[in-house]
């Protein structure tokens, strides 16, 4: 019975020790395995940022052709014996802008009547009267008229959308009486890819054709066309952004502190050239965050002969998810201030001060960008 008793116990004492020993094995090739897994990210990391997408080419449309001007035919003369009766158009460039009826004159003598219906503006004149000039030669002699027009400042803007205009009439008469009446036509004289930013945000500012399809090949321009402008701005590694327009001004040099200049846009976001000038220039409604349009009636600078203008404009982005307000947003006045995303009440501040904006952290974040256009050449149509 004490033999049975110590043959178990040893036999017992034998499976604890063989027991141990294996857990003992055991932890200690985990432990070496820890050991290895630590070391093994120990080994030094490599990575670099992304670089930036190659720029895109812009995208021209297949047939673009400058149109050709067409001659506004908006003065008409009726020479008699004893008289003229000269007729022009109140749309006298032929642009769709009436003049007004004070800027025209005959010679100096303002026009004696008005047809309403018509929208011409009558000048009548005895042979002898309104500044007229009389040229002789062997077989006739010609009385010379000139229609003068000569536009009012808009406002307190130094721009131009029309010109001085200088129209010569004259109607000639032979010995035997025959008369007949004739026009002199007048002499009528008359870009914007971007570069890139900060942040890995990419600014445009370019010239778009009338469908807003492409970009628009040439910047040359006649008085009375629209410009059209494209801004966007590309978020490669960004949450969406909304791209909006600071300011803009016009300079006859690519450098915006030169005179003359027409700060047209400004107070963040407010265009004012329909305001200063009553011309149809607005933003187009937005139908993309990352997009915005607006279009600006072609203009020249007063005694600037060349045509020659620079658009320089501040562009910002902020955050698609943060609330339009009064420091982003893209304001045009028609009839009171309206706002391109719908937020009108943003635009109260746009006869006041619309504050300078802020750089916030989060969804007010906000990230600007100068870009220019230019040059852009505005010519003047022909009258005649």
């Amino acid at each position: 019975m004490m033999l049975s008793v110590r043959v178990v116990f040893c036999l017992f004492c034998g499976t604890l020790a063989a027991s141990q020993e294996f857990h003992w094995n055991m932890f200690g090739e985990q432990k070496a395995a820890a050991v290895q897994e630590k070391q093994s990210f120990q080994e030094p990391l490599s990575w670099r940022y992304p670089d930036p997408p190659a720029e895109e080419e812009p995208l021209f449309p297949p047939d673009f052709e400058l149109k050709a001007p067409l001659a506004a035919d908006s003065v008409s003369a009726v020479c008699g014996e004893n008289s003229v009766r000269v007729e022009a158009k109140k749309d006298l460039l032929g642009i769709g802008k009436p003049v007004q009826a004070a800027d025209v004159t005959l010679g100096g003598c303002p026009a004696s009547g008005e047809d309403q219906e018509a929208q011409v503006l009558v000048f009548e004149s005895e042979l002898h009267g309104c500044g007229s000039q009389l040229l002789m030669s062997e077989d006739s002699f010609v009385y010379v008229f000139t229609l003068l027009y000569m536009p009012s400042p808009l406002g307190d803007s130094p721009i131009i959308r029309t010109r001085d205009v200088t129209v010569s009439i004259q109607c000639h008469y032979q010995r035997k009486h025959d008369v007949s009446a004739g026009l002199l036509k007048p002499t009528w004289t008359p870009f914007s890819i971007t570069k890139a930013s900060e942040e890995s945000l990419y600014f445009s500012l370019r010239l778009m054709t009338d469908d807003w399809q492409f970009s628009r090949p040439s910047t040359q321009f006649l008085l009375g066309d629209v410009m059209k402008f494209e801004v966007s701005v590309k978020q490669f590694h960004h949450t969406p952004l909304r791209v909006t327009v600071d300011s803009c001004v016009a300079t006859v040099v690519p450098n915006i502190d030169t005179v003359p200049r027409y700060s047209f846009l400004g107070n963040n976001g407010c265009l004012y050239d329909s305001q200063l000038t009553g011309s149809s220039s607005q933003f187009l409604p937005r139908s993309r965050d990352d997009t915005l349009q607006f279009e600006l009636e072609a203009f020249r600078f007063q005694q600037d002969d060349s045509g020659v203008i620079y658009i320089t404009c501040n562009l910002k982005a902020t955050s698609a998810a943060a609330a339009v307000d009064d420091s982003n947003k893209a304001c045009t006045f028609s009839n009171g201030w309206r706002e391109a995303s719908g937020s009108h009440h943003t635009c109260s501040c746009c006869d006041t001060d619309c504050g300078t904006g802020s750089h916030l952290t989060g969804t007010g974040a906000a990230w600007e960008h100068e870009t220019a256009v230019g040059p852009i050449t505005v010519k003047e149509r022909p009258l005649l």
